[in-house]
């Protein structure tokens, strides 16, 4: 991560890939909802007041409707930033974990790396293609089969049918689905959704492979399977963002770390380092 390790003379990182190998620049993101609230009624209002809220609440969402603005329930609204002012760089080959409490922006960060969603402020340069798994049947659609599904996921990745078709019995032994390939996949259990998911997300090759907290569906043993196979990417020179609650995983796979609390960066360093001050914090704050 720039600017937060001390790089050999020869301009290498940690991970021993160049200076140059820059595959995710984030530049002061920041990403901002509306959410509205509703007004405390008193336990008498008259009727004229409630006719004049409700003309107000209708002018408001037809204007916003018009301009082309989120349409928001309730009476009021409050802006809440959920990421703000977040800057890193990620380079080739390096696997990046990504911590904090719940709330704290690691799922919105991980949403505008897989272009799922825009960011309200700055901007990300991603170089490579992006495979990510960010919840249970993320790019599935319920009405295909495992294996339809398989093949569309795929060319969304923007796989080739010759490229899918190599790596297809890999995903089906990994994901160990056979024998209900052909059956819909809103007929799968969230444990098969996410085997099968994840199976094609590392399989078909992508250059940067996104993983949210999604994993701890599955049970011990494809846990550690899929453990051992973000360890294998990692190894062919390709890039991981891992979020977890795990910080045993965490640990186990990352070389690096970044420290999400309330939107914003907190920390940036090796992974231990940031583990440390992330249990501390939570500590202090319990």
């Amino acid at each position: 991560l720039a600017g937060h390790f001390p790089f050999p003379e020869d301009g290498k990182n940690i991970c021993g890939y160049y200076m140059s190998d820059v595959v995710i620049k984030a530049e002061k993101l920041g990403k901002k909802y509306t959410i509205g609230h509703k007004s405390q009624r008193a336990s008498y209002t008259a009727l004229r007041d409630v006719w004049m809220q409700s003309a107000r609440t209708f002018w408001n969402k037809t204007k916003d409707l018009v301009q082309g603005n989120p349409l928001v329930q309730g009476d009021t609204t409050e802006e809440v930033w959920a990421l703000k002012d977040v800057s890193f760089e990620v380079r080739q080959g390096e696997a990046i974990g990504i911590i904090g409490r719940n709330g704290a922006g690691k799922s919105t960060l991980l949403k505008i790396l897989s272009r799922i969603t825009e960011p309200s402020a700055g901007r990300v340069t991603i170089n490579g293609r992006v495979a990510s798994l960010l919840e249970v049947g993320t790019g599935f659609h319920p009405e295909l089969t495992g294996r339809e599904n398989i093949y569309l996921n795929g060319t969304i990745l923007g796989m080739t049918r010759v490229e899918i078709k190599k790596k297809f019995d890999e995903i089906v032994t990994f994901a160990d689905v056979e024998k209900y390939l052909d059956t819909p996949v809103k007929r799968y259990s969230s444990g098969m959704y996410v085997r099968l998911a994840f199976a094609v997300a590392a399989h078909l090759e992508p250059e940067i492979l996104v993983i949210d907290e999604v994993l701890a569906v599955g049970d011990a043993a494809f846990q550690k399977k899929c453990m051992g196979k973000m360890g294998d990417v990692a190894k062919e020179g390709r890039t991981i963002l891992f979020v977890s609650h795990n910080m045993s995983a965490i640990t186990g796979l990352c070389n690096s770390a970044v420290l999400l609390q309330c939107g914003k960066v907190e920390m940036i360093g090796p992974v231990q380092d940031v583990v440390s001050q992330y249990t501390l914090t939570a500590g202090n704050e319990t």
